[in-house]
């Protein structure tokens, strides 16, 4: 058995140690825990995500279907009906969504040209850079394959190192913006969905897309070809678009969403049945506000 003086030196002892061991749990004096202490006591902040999916500001590039070309009026731009940057109540455009209303008319901006191709692009890039937009949306490629004919299309390879140089130009002046690039529409089947209406035939004589929509109702061995020809080039400009898009970290391709969309009349232009409807427009407006707001591309 322990004697009266022993216990009492065990339990001063033992107190000091309790003590400052309760100092060291609620901080008191004592100095920051560090080392292994500190990082269970401060867990390393999560890293910033490389995709906002509520950027603050939008510019759009691309061509006519960007511009809302024939979605109003007969061969002429309709920009409020851009799915993009429009502010038509019916569209709700992308900018729309993303900003709300107020600020989308503050906050975005459209430097897409009706008739431009890829080789445009990079002169519209620089144009949107100015702006130091958050997110910069990209629908360009159809008029690469909309030439006079067949042979005339943009080459594979050309558009390929357009695209680089767009991407590069866009880099060099806003490095931390992102890109949305959406997939060049189906023409074939906007052909197919167009050439039933008698009215829309009669505008696409005015040049509308002649390698797809001329002679629209010839469906000899020639016509088909020349038709699957300009198919197969959109569809290799899609795997472009991917491809280049997938090297850029802040990039995000719309997996061909746009392509694959089943267009009918309702969504095409009663002006000249092929560019987007005001209903058009607004599909592209949901596939891309779809897309950017996604966890993952």
């Amino acid at each position: 058995m322990r004697s009266r003086g022993a216990r009492a030196v065990l339990a001063v002892v033992t107190a000091g140690v309790l003590g400052v061991a309760g100092c060291d749990a609620v901080g008191g004096n004592a100095s920051e825990p560090s080392g292994t202490a500190a990082q269970r006591v401060k867990p390393s902040p999560s890293p910033t995500p490389l995709w906002d999916r509520s950027p603050a500001s939008l510019a759009a590039v691309g061509d006519s279907i960007t511009r809302g070309f024939d979605a109003c009026s007969l061969l002429k731009d309709c920009t409020e009906a851009s799915w993009a940057t429009g502010s038509d109540t019916e569209v709700d455009s992308l900018a729309v969504r993303l900003l709300g209303r107020a600020k989308a008319a503050s906050s975005s901006w459209n430097y897409a040209v009706t008739g431009a191709r890829m080789a445009d692009l990079a002169g519209q890039m620089a144009q949107a850079a100015t702006r130091k937009p958050e997110l910069v949306t990209v629908m360009a490629g159809a008029n690469d394959a909309c030439r006079d004919s067949a042979a005339a299309m943009t080459s594979v390879a050309d558009f390929r190192a357009q695209f680089e140089e767009a991407m590069d130009t866009l880099r060099a002046a806003a490095p931390k913006a992102q890109v949305y690039v959406a997939s060049v529409p189906d023409l074939k089947r906007l052909w197919s969905q167009g050439r039933t209406n008698p009215l829309g035939k009669q505008v696409w004589k005015l040049g509308i897309c002649p390698s797809m929509l001329g002679d629209p109702d010839d469906l000899a061995a020639a016509a088909t070809e020349r038709r699957d020809t300009v198919q197969d080039r959109v569809e290799a400009y899609n795997e472009v678009l991917e491809t280049v898009c997938a090297k850029d970290k802040r990039c995000r391709f719309d997996g061909g969403a746009v392509y694959a969309y089943r267009f009918g009349t309702d969504q095409l232009s009663h002006w000249d049945w092929f560019h987007p409807s005001v209903n058009g427009q607004a599909r592209l407006a949901e596939i891309a506000y779809r897309k950017i707001t996604a966890p993952t591309a």
